[in-house]
């Protein structure tokens, strides 16, 4: 229960920072940010969401890393769209 919940939060904790480097490059090189990301990351966050809890109820143990997977992505997405406000 631990590894898995270390799992997610590193995943969690991952995806913002990545994000914010992937937009500082992206800037960098003349890239101005794409309108709408937000709502694209709150799709996709909803989308993986959703794809964890499906995962989550259907899927037995053998899974838990790809369910990590999803549920820190997902988590990661809504923390990267708060992050930017």
């Amino acid at each position: 229960m631990i590894v898995r919940a270390l799992r997610i939060a590193a995943i969690t904790v991952v995806l913002p920072l990545l994000f914010g480097l992937s937009q500082r490059i992206s800037e960098a090189h003349g890239n101005p940010p794409v309108p709408g990301i937000n709502w694209a990351l709150g799709v996709v966050s909803g989308l993986f969401l959703v794809r964890a809890a499906v995962t989550e109820r259907f899927r037995g143990p053998e899974a838990n890393v790809q369910k990590d997977l999803f549920w820190g992505v997902a988590i990661g997405g809504i923390v990267t769209i708060i992050s930017r406000y």
